[in-house]
């Protein structure tokens, strides 16, 4: 079993090639893949929240619904709450943005999608130790 500061590391390595993706998807021409980028953006915040999770040993049951795991972790940080409104904004596109069952984002929709998941990212790794 892997110990938790290496599996804590593997969600942030995680994490950082989903916003890779998500903000080198965008430069794509003529078109960038709203849907995708967005998808990226859900699972890099995703991705963070869970890192900080195992950090703090937290258990948690398998779930894409941020404004749940941002409760979770709420009971170890309080200041949590203060962000489950926007995490909850990336949630749908976890399963829905894969799948022809909503309506494609738009350009605005996948630079907030973007900007939601480095808000979270910077919140928590002000929480965390370095990622070194």
């Amino acid at each position: 079993m892997k110990d938790n500061l290496q599996y804590f590391k593997e969600w942030i390595k995680k994490a950082e090639k989903d916003l890779i993706t998500a903000k080198h998807l965008f430069s794509i021409q003529p078109t960038p893949p709203y849907d995708i980028i967005c998808f990226h953006s859900q699972q890099c915040a995703e991705k963070y929240i869970k890192a900080y999770l195992v950090y703090m040993e937290i258990e948690f049951e398998k779930t894409h619904d941020l404004g749940e795991l941002m409760g979770i972790a709420s009971t170890k940080d309080n200041n949590f709450i203060e962000l489950i409104d926007i995490a909850e904004k990336l949630t749908d596109y976890a399963v829905d943005a894969r799948y022809p069952v909503m309506e494609e984002p738009n350009k605005e929709e996948a630079k907030e999608a973007i900007e939601i998941a480095e808000k979270i990212k910077d919140f928590i790794l002000k929480r965390l130790p370095s990622n070194d």
